[in-house]
Order: structure tokens, then sequence, then C-alpha cells
């Protein structure tokens, strides 16, 4: 009768230790733009970047938040088959999360040198492997407008390799095998206002507003 009181008592105040935990987890939260939303006009509309940004990355966070509080009041109950059940809305949401934090950061107005490639040792790797930023430009574009449905294209860097790779992400599946330097979000919300199904023109428009400073700090930090 002991050990199965004490056995009770610990589950107990295990599984309140779970809850407490729970409830002190901290949430996601929407980052600001380092940028007006007009700020990278005309190469992307005020309009896209405000519903792109408040209402699309906004829902991410919302449902990652969410589905990790479904996880933890899973983890907390021993629910193995809720715990399951809500891998898949962490996976997508929280992708989307992190890719877009990612996105924003990848751009830049053009009076601040977005979309200028500056001499230095990312400039040097695109020089090297593809023979210059147009001859890469192109063959992202073809493997972007490649994705069948909705994606990410991105450029990424494989420290083990000490090269670049343009990869491709189904939905909103984060690039795990490399380091993201450039990410281009190849969902509709991102271009379908202003080029409808132009997806070559918004491709045209975005590359001027690449911030390639953060990606050369990104590929830096990798080494």
């Amino acid at each position: 009768m002991i050990r199965t009181a004490l056995a009770r008592s610990t589950a107990a105040a295990s599984a309140a230790s779970r809850s407490t935990v729970a409830s002190l987890r901290m949430k996601h939260t929407l980052p600001k733009l380092p940028y007006d939303y007009n700020a990278l006009e005309p190469a992307i509309s005020a309009q896209i970047m405000e519903i792109h940004h408040s209402k699309h990355h906004n829902t991410y966070v919302n449902n990652l938040n969410a589905a990790e509080e479904t996880l933890s009041n899973a983890l907390a109950k021993n629910d193995v088959k809720g715990t399951i059940a809500s891998q898949s809305a962490i996976k997508f949401n929280g992708g989307g999360h992190v890719n877009h934090s990612l996105f924003w950061l990848n751009l830049a107005p053009e009076k601040e040198g977005g979309g200028k490639l500056v001499d230095g040792q990312l400039k040097a790797a695109i020089e090297k492997q593809f023979g210059g930023l147009d001859e890469l430009k192109k063959k992202v574009n073809a493997q972007a407008l490649a994705i069948q449905g909705s994606g990410w294209a991105w450029l990424g860097y494989d420290p083990s390799t000490k090269s670049l790779d343009i990869v491709t992400t189904k939905d909103q599946d984060p690039l795990l095998s490399h380091v993201p330097l450039v990410g281009i979000d190849m969902w509709e919300h991102s271009y379908y206002l202003q080029h409808q199904n132009n997806k070559a023109a918004y491709l045209e428009n975005v590359w001027k507003v690449v911030n390639w400073k953060t990606a050369e700090e990104r590929m830096k930090q990798a080494n």
C-alpha cells in the first residue's frame, strides 16, 4: 500500500511538473520588420508586404503556439496519440515561422544596398561555383519555377564541403541540410497580388532587394 501510494504521488508530482513547464513555455511572437512595408517598392509592393507579414506569418506564429500547447498537454497526460497527432502542425507552422523569419532578413531596400553583391567571401564563392551572380540567378530561378505547388528556393551553404548549393523545399519545410543564406518564398501569397501567375516577374524583382550582406554574414558564421 505504501509503495502504491508513493508511486501515485510520484506520478502526480511528475505530471504537475510537466504541466508547470508547459504553462511557463515562452510563446513565439511575430518578429518586427527592420524596414517599413513600403520600403521594398517597387520590387515588392507595400500591400503584399503588409498582408504577407501581418496576416500569413502571424497565422503561422499563432498556429505554432496552439500546436505546441496541444503537444504540452498531451505530454502531461502521457497521451501518445495526441503527441503524435500534434507533430504535423508543429512541422508546418514551425517551418512557416522559421522560413519567414529568415525571409524578412533576406531582404533590404535598394537604397540600403538591397540587390548589391559586393566583393567578399560569398561573391568569390558564387563566381567560382556558378560563374557569377547572373548565372546563379538563372539556376535558382529555374529550380524555383520547377517547384510543384508551393515551397521555397534556397541558396544554402554546406560547411562540411565548403560549397554553395541550390536547394528547394516543399510547402513550409525549412532548409535543414544546409545553412540557409538566401531563401525565396514561392507561395502565391508572396507575389500574386502584384504579378498574378507570372512567377518569373516576381523572381526578377525579388533579386533586386536581396540582402547579400546578411547572406555573407551567415556564411561567415557557419565557418
